[in-house]
């Protein structure tokens, strides 16, 4: 139980840290930083969505034989359509874009600071759901997820929530927020990770069966922010390399920790 409880609150504390940093940096951090930053971001989700997420869920479908990959594709499908519809109801508005997204009824009467924390909040629920299906899974007796595995997969999306709360705590700042303001918006934009987290581990006592499914839904949500909105952000021009660079280290980063760890 103790490290299920580290292991639902150190994403948290990754997202408090980075938003911190609105403390000790300039107004505005540097726009390559930022997008090695996204691309770091980017390059751990993806790995933890194959290593932590889809490969278990499918190891948990062996009995299907040939069809195996069925419930990890119902998921992953299933995730994409969720996060994507999401997208479409949520006003919000990504940290490097000028336009907000989301109905334009409510864009219009909701301030660039809320819809900012609003779409950080947005692609923190499927981490949360990450974590709490595989700790979940952990605690009903899954093999296929070792204690170690599901604590990589915790510091591995820690690891990535860092840059990810200094880089909504700094646009909230240079849009006219106190340090202190910022920082708890920043921070509160990461508390929706336990609280999913939880949910999810609560739910998934009552549908174990149904745990392949929701691995790879977990799975499917991720990789939607990182298309989505990560890498379009930090390759919105023809200056690409250092978020490339950032992807790879961040891949090679949970890769690592996933394997040694798990």
């Amino acid at each position: 139980m103790n490290t299920t409880f580290w292991g639902l609150l150190i994403p948290f504390l990754g997202t408090t840290l980075g938003s911190a940093c609105v403390f000790f940096m300039k107004k505005e951090m540097n726009d390559t930083v930022q997008r090695a930053l996204l691309g770091f971001a980017a390059g751990v989700m993806v790995a933890a969505s194959v290593w932590s997420l889809l490969i278990p869920a499918m190891e948990m479908s062996d009995s299907l034989g040939r069809l195996a990959f069925f419930p990890a594709l119902a998921g992953f499908a299933l995730g994409v359509a969720f996060l994507f519809f999401l997208d479409r109801i949520t006003p919000h508005l990504h940290a490097m874009a000028q336009n907000p997204e989301g109905p334009k009824s409510s864009v219009n009467k909701i301030s660039r600071t809320v819809m900012l924390v609003f779409a950080v909040t947005l692609h923190n629920i499927p981490e949360g759901m990450a974590v709490g299906v595989v700790f979940a899974s952990l605690l009903n007796g899954g093999v296929e997820i070792s204690q170690a595995g599901a604590l990589a997969l915790s510091l591995g999306i820690a690891i990535q929530n860092f840059p990810e709360g200094a880089i909504i705590s700094m646009p909230l700042r240079t849009e006219g927020n106190g340090k202190l303001r910022s920082f708890v918006y920043g921070t509160l934009s990461g508390a929706v990770e336990p609280l999913a987290a939880v949910i999810t581990i609560l739910l998934t006592s009552l549908v174990l069966p149904f745990l392949p499914y929701l691995l790879a839904f977990a799975s499917g949500a991720m990789i939607y922010v990182v298309v989505e909105e990560l890498l379009p952000e930090a390759t919105r021009d023809e200056k690409t390399d250092v978020c490339t660079i950032g992807f790879a280290v961040g891949f090679a980063l949970m890769m690592v920790l996933d394997v040694a760890l798990g």
